[in-house]
């Protein structure tokens, strides 16, 4: 079964977090890093995905920080953590792009608003979004995706 779909070392990823890399809590937010779980076979597949595409980019609204609920401070010791277990089990992340503002009508950076792929852009200027996947499991997600291919 040929599974490279034609991809090569030319090609971007974009992940969601919640939902995608760790289990969505539906309750409300991961606020430490001990409530982060990382999803079955999550780990195994960034280490897998790291042999295939150049970046690999995390894409995640996070308005609990715009909440005043998690810092910022703390949401970053949230990602170094994970950023560690990934790397620990052969995986790696490029890097991370939040938008911590509110859902509603002065957002700019939530998605699916494509500043984030914007920005990882201007960062990483040979991203083709041509030649990038975006893996979500929200319309948000897929919405995004459609806008910046």
């Amino acid at each position: 079964m040929n599974t490279d779909w034609g991809i090569d070392s030319s090609w971007s990823l974009f992940l969601d977090r919640d939902g995608v890399i760790n289990k969505r809590n539906f309750k409300g937010y991961v606020l430490n890093y001990n409530d982060f779980v990382f999803q079955d076979g999550a780990l195994k597949a960034i280490a897998q995905f790291k042999n295939k595409f150049n970046y690999i980019f995390i894409i995640t609204n996070q308005q609990c920080v715009g909440k005043k609920i998690l810092s910022l401070e703390g949401l970053n010791s949230i990602h170094d953590q994970m950023l560690d277990e990934i790397s620990n089990n052969f995986g790696s992340i490029t890097n991370i792009y939040c938008a911590t503002e509110l859902n509603g009508p002065k957002m700019f950076r939530r998605k699916p608003l494509p500043a984030m792929g914007i920005n990882a852009k201007k960062d990483y200027p040979s991203i083709e979004f041509s030649k990038s996947i975006m893996i979500g499991d929200t319309d948000s997600d897929i919405n995004l995706a459609r806008i910046l291919e």
